[in-house]
């Protein structure tokens, strides 16, 4: 199967759990608006497909809120089988990504040193011929 297919039946499969999500969840069970699909990466023989989750905030609560995804899985695959057409109806793996937070922990970094730099002196002042 070529890339350019793989890549866009990952989005396709990424847009799809995500609505399902909001569709076979209830409020009460979890907070859906902490839950996002990063991203999903289907096998070349479409059989599996990794997916991506980001939980903003509720540390605590990640076991629990990954169990309920994983608990679900058989209803979203069900939902891609009747929504999406293709060979197969992949099997759904749900990995708990934490690439958004350590980037905002970067982001924070850079941006408490842009702020010192800005309240002390400048490199070039401190430095001595």
């Amino acid at each position: 199967m070529s890339t350019d297919r793989l890549i866009r039946l990952n989005e396709l499969l990424r847009r799809e759990i995500g609505e399902g999500l909001f569709r076979l969840i209830s409020v009460d069970e979890m907070d859906l608006s902490a839950v996002t699909v990063t991203r999903v990466l289907i096998s070349p023989d479409l059989k599996q497909a990794k997916v991506f989750i980001s939980i903003r905030d509720h540390h605590d609560e990640r076991t629990r809120m990954m169990g309920l995804l994983r608990r679900h899985r058989i209803q979203l695959q069900e939902r891609i089988g009747k929504n999406i057409f293709i060979k197969f109806t992949p099997r759904l793996h749900f990995i708990l990504d934490t690439s958004i937070e350590k980037g905002d922990r970067v982001l924070s970094i850079l941006a408490q040193m842009e702020a010192e730099d800005f309240s002390g002196k400048s490199d070039v002042e401190t430095q001595e011929p």
